[in-house]
């Protein structure tokens, strides 16, 4: 079925394993790869997406977070690093502690995680260096954005914190960085419905 008689069918009729993006396609839980997954939309989710559930000391969008995890990699890595929270995009941005009581959420997350990766081309597993980058991050934002300074697990409280300073943009603000940081990464993907990069 074409693009267009998708979308049409899916006018008269939304299904209830889909959601509406902020570029007006809808996105398929069931079925991600046939959805059209653009730049866009994931700048403009996640820049709207405050990081640790809306609890930090201001707001910390995951756009923001993820432009900087960009910055610690090497360049070989740095597309994978902006995008590695990009599903959180359509799955929310879901606190890790929850998460873990929530298998069923972890086998969709891990679907939408695979149709970004491919649409983008992607590595995953995401190499150590991004998953370094987010840990580094975490401490940095535990420090600088939570209201807390207890040991969180996982953390290594011996590494330096990088030199990075939060900037806690706004929505608008932050989109227009992480699309930036996209551009300067090459980072396109191509819509198959209409035969474009978006």
């Amino acid at each position: 079925m074409s693009s267009t008689a998708r979308s049409e069918k899916m006018s008269a009729e939304v299904r209830s394993a889909t959601m509406q993006t902020s570029g007006g396609t809808y996105f398929d839980f069931v079925d991600p790869d046939s959805s059209t997954i653009a730049i866009t939309d994931i700048a403009h989710a996640l820049s709207n997406i405050c990081r640790f559930t809306g609890h930090p000391r201001g707001f910390y969008s995951v756009a923001e977070h993820s432009i900087f995890c960009s910055q610690l990699v090497p360049l070989e890595d740095a597309a994978a690093a902006l995008m590695h929270d990009a599903a959180e995009a359509y799955c929310g941005d879901v606190s890790s502690p929850l998460r873990a009581l929530l298998p069923g959420y972890e086998v969709i997350l891990r679907r939408v995680e695979a149709a970004v990766a491919e649409r983008f081309g992607m590595p995953l597993p995401l190499p150590e260096t991004v998953k370094t980058a987010d840990r580094q991050m975490l401490r940095l934002e535990q420090r600088f954005a939570m209201v807390s300074g207890d040991r969180w697990a996982g953390l290594d409280y011996e590494e330096s914190l990088p030199r990075i300073t939060l900037r806690f943009w706004p929505p608008a603000t932050a989109r227009q960085h992480f699309l930036r940081r996209a551009m300067e990464l090459g980072i396109t993907a191509w819509d198959k419905s209409s035969g474009s990069y978006r």
